[in-house]
């Protein structure tokens, strides 16, 4: 099988330099009709209410029994991995529920400060919000945290070739789909799943913050 090498794009690329880690203290993103703060344990009980529904967690793995477990695993995955865990809160009245109202969560994963990138992921939000403001909003709130605060210069987002609302919905955000990592990791069943890559890189990020602004605003 024959196949052209793709050629650099960025043939004149510059030194980037290394992103600002970690997050700096007392930081809050903030967009549209949400706002965003790190997880500590105080906002359990609030998240593992509103994420206690079986249509969260068709497609994302490990459903909490409880709010202690929800408590750990998240605090586990930040010690160990340095992630990062952020509680969405409305700042607005959304689809019946009022202003500071926790109605899910999002994080940021896979933070390489060498290399200047990170991803954004493991987010769920209770179903009363979804294909509302509260996912432009919080992508648009991290977005800007991350290229303007930090100096991120990629940003890649990822999700299983199953979950075709997720798709649609990072595809709408302007992320650029970059391909599928064929049996990338296995799902709760043990089926493994094909993984769907999207990335925003620096050179994007004024389009798509302009088109995330524009699409709050209609």
């Amino acid at each position: 099988m024959s196949f052209t090498p793709l050629t650099d794009n960025r043939p004149d690329d510059s030194s980037w330099p290394p992103m600002v880690w970690p997050l700096p203290p007392g930081v809050e993103a903030r967009a549209g009709a949400v706002r965003l703060t790190p997880f500590t344990p105080a906002d359990a009980d609030e998240l593992f209410e509103a994420l206690d529904h079986d249509a969260v967690w068709a497609h994302v793995p490990g459903r909490f029994s409880d709010p202690r477990q929800l408590t750990d695993s998240i605090t586990q995955r930040m010690d160990a991995r340095g992630d990062v865990a952020w509680v969405v809160r409305l700042d607005e009245a959304v689809a019946g529920l009022e202003k500071d109202a926790v109605v899910g969560t999002t994080s940021f994963l896979d933070v390489v400060p060498a290399s200047a990138r990170l991803e954004i992921g493991w987010t769920a939000y209770t179903p009363a919000v979804w294909g509302t403001r509260v996912n432009p909003s919080a992508k648009l709130a991290l977005l800007t945290v991350a290229f303007d605060q930090l100096g991120v210069g990629r940003v890649q987002l990822k999700t299983d070739v199953r979950n075709q609302r997720s798709q649609r919905a990072i595809a709408k955000l302007g992320a650029r789909f970059e391909g599928v990592l064929r049996r990338y990791q296995p799902r709760v069943d043990g089926s493994m799943r094909d993984t769907v890559m999207f990335s925003i890189t620096t050179e994007d990020w004024p389009a798509v913050s302009s088109g995330l602004q524009d699409r709050l605003s209609s």
